[in-house]
């Protein structure tokens, strides 16, 4: 499909600041909701989910140091060694949000195993979204949404994903990663 989305929305924007600074500090995939409605799908979301390679706690303190900065604020607070220590270093999600806006959150983790690893390391950028940001491969959300998520909102993603990107689907990458959630996370 040869497609491109232009119609820009405040998910688009703050979505694009927010990956802009994770690029400065580590490897980052967007996953989920926020792939399907990027790529057209019409449906709500609160948050964007965002899977950050691990780093160091000194790391985190300079990425989040580099957020706040630039007008994001954390849930949970400010304190970066509580955020790593309590919350992303116990595959516990953090989220942001932008110049006082409550909605959407970014919400942050940190890859826990070898499955968000092999999601970061073919992770792609699509065309078809206009935004310049990373994301984890189309192949990666089916399968999770279709062997992991499963809610009906998940399977309509995966239906729209499955229709948008026909072309480039490869049902042995789908069923690769749907063993390994089998393994990892069921």
């Amino acid at each position: 499909m040869n497609r491109i989305i232009k119609d820009r929305n405040i998910l688009d924007e703050i979505c694009t600041k927010f990956c802009n600074i994770l690029e400065k500090h580590c490897k980052y995939i967007v996953v989920s909701g926020f792939v399907a409605i990027s790529s057209g799908r019409t449906r709500g979301t609160e948050d964007i989910d965002i899977i950050i390679e691990r780093i160091s706690k000194d790391k985190f303190g300079m990425l989040h140091e580099d957020l706040m900065k630039n007008d994001f604020s954390c849930m949970q607070g400010d304190d970066t060694s509580r955020l790593y220590e309590d919350y992303l270093r116990d595959n516990l999600s953090i989220r942001y949000t932008y110049d006082d806006m409550p909605l959407p959150e970014m919400e942050l983790k940190l890859a826990k195993d070898e499955l968000d690893g092999h999601q970061i390391n073919k992770r792609v950028k699509l065309n078809i979204t206009g935004l310049d940001i990373w994301f984890s491969s189309i192949n990666s959300n089916i399968a999770f949404k279709e062997e992991l998520l499963k809610s009906d909102k998940d399977m309509e993603d995966a239906k729209h994903l499955r229709i948008v990107f026909a072309d480039s689907i490869d049902e042995k990458e789908i069923n690769k990663t749907k063993s390994m959630i089998k393994r990892l996370r069921l």
